[in-house]
């Protein structure tokens, strides 16, 4: 790395983006598309922040299982940039098998291509985890919902799962139905969950535009797409991307610029994007850059678990399929991505983790591998090649009532310095597009100020 990476005064603007997570690669692309020389830091020997891949053995294996939907304008738009968006094709319509595992019954949530809220009603009135009275309680709950005001910050304080009781819904309901969505999206059940990021992931997801829920994945490794696909998009743009570069204080010049301290090494830049989680952004951030920086202290975490599973024949023919009654949730399908080519590799995603997060291997294997036996018929006397976890203790914020106030936007009280990253103020929960957003907030923010031309990316959902 060279030391004193200096703008020159009257030409091109420098920039330092400190992260590269999908917050940070798309700030600097952004950057960079405006004009600005830009210089990209992460401290792992790779980009892709959470959203991650990694070898063992033969396999390459996603870190967790991520998706999108077709409301995700930004992370769409993120794809298209990279040249990504074939390797991580969208459902054509919204189509998810559930399956009860007490019953064993299979109920599948698809929409029709009638306006909103028709495009679901044929799926819930035939919908077989709910009985006929909680299908019409759920329809007027979804009107109630869709009634609310998303600007309305008296949202914030009240839980999602006390909201969903006031207006009828059993706790059935709430398993097979809100928390179904709400775990997967928001990482936190109803009850633990803000009113106001849970009805803005319905709203936009569901209520929006009949094809706004219509589900997105790699069938590539991750790694593909946010590390090896976004770093030739940094190169061709222009972007300068240093690895295993860890920033160790960040503070201004006396000429006025901001210095980014590096490996001992130090980067001058007119401006610095931090986009790297809440507690590093605490300890980088410089006094008065905030006016209460300790907020971001009280941002909590929340933990996703994955369980990995390859068997020694296929034992699912379905690409992916929800599950009631059975601490499993969502399972995927990850055979073609990760490159095998005998069996089948089995990725249960386990949401609002917390209770299982630190449990043992051993333990974990015990009281899984008898629950996708039970959900999946031809399981039963298949041999297991392989079961291992992955674990994301601080996967994503935690979306609790009252997490609104503290979200900081992407302006700081120092002129010049910007926050990125899925918790800062995108009004999106942790998801991949609440850090594409935030990344392109602090870009634009950061464009606008130095009087550089510069238009918004990605329309926004309906």
């Amino acid at each position: 790395m060279t030391a004193n990476h200096t703008g020159a005064a009257g030409g091109q603007g420098a920039a330092v983006v400190v992260g590269g997570g999908l917050a940070g690669i798309t700030a600097a692309l952004a950057l960079a598309d405006g004009g600005l020389r830009v210089t990209l830091l992460e401290g792992r020997p790779r980009l892709g922040g959470l959203a991650f891949s990694f070898k063992r053995g033969d396999l390459t294996v996603d870190n967790g299982q991520h998706v999108y939907l077709r409301c995700c304008t930004a992370y769409r738009w993120f794809l298209d940039r990279v040249g990504g968006a074939a390797l991580a094709p969208l459902q054509d319509r919204l189509d998810v098998p559930v399956l009860d595992a007490d019953r064993m019954r299979l109920g599948r949530l698809r929409r029709t291509a009638l306006p909103v809220p028709l495009h679901l009603a044929a799926s819930l009135s035939t919908y077989p985890h709910l009985s006929l009275a909680e299908r019409a309680k759920v329809g007027r709950a979804a009107l109630a919902l869709k009634g609310l005001d998303l600007d309305d910050p008296a949202l914030d304080d009240q839980d999602f799962g006390t909201w969903l009781a006031q207006r009828g819904q059993s706790p059935r309901a709430i398993e097979a139905l809100w928390d179904l969505v709400g775990v997967a999206t928001l990482n936190a059940v109803a009850g633990d969950s803000s009113l106001g990021l849970a009805a803005m992931v319905f709203k936009t997801g569901l209520l929006s535009d009949p094809g706004a829920a219509d589900i997105g994945w790699a069938r590539v490794p991750l790694g593909e797409l946010h590390d090896t696909l976004a770093r030739k998009a940094l190169d061709k743009a222009g972007v300068r991307t240093e690895l295993r570069t860890k920033v160790s204080a960040i503070s201004r010049t006396q000429g006025g610029s901001w210095q980014v301290d590096v490996d001992g090494e130090r980067l001058e830049a007119d401006t610095v994007v931090l986009a790297v989680p809440q507690r590093e952004a605490h300890e980088l951030l410089p006094g008065g850059a905030l006016p209460n920086p300790d907020a971001l202290l009280e941002i909590g975490t929340a933990p996703i678990l994955n369980i990995h599973v390859l068997y020694d024949r296929k034992v699912l023919k379905k690409p992916f399929f929800a599950a009631l009654g059975t601490p499993v949730q969502w399972v995927f399908d990850r055979t073609d991505a990760s490159g095998l080519t005998e069996g089948q590799y089995l990725a249960l995603s386990q949401s609002a983790a917390q209770d299982e997060i630190d449990a043992p291997v051993a333990e974990l294997r015990e009281r899984y591998l008898p629950e996708l036996e039970r959900l999946l018929p031809a399981a039963r006397g298949a041999g297991v090649r392989d079961f291992f976890v992955t674990r994301e203790r601080t996967a994503t914020f935690a979306p609790t009532p009252g997490v609104g106030r503290l979200r900081p936007g992407a302006r700081t009280n120092a002129s010049g310095l910007y926050l990125a990253g899925a918790w800062t103020a995108t009004g999106w929960p942790a998801t991949m597009e609440s850090a594409v957003r935030s990344g392109t907030q602090a870009a634009q923010a950061a464009l606008s100020a130095l009087g550089r031309p510069h238009h918004h990316l990605f329309q926004e959902a309906a």
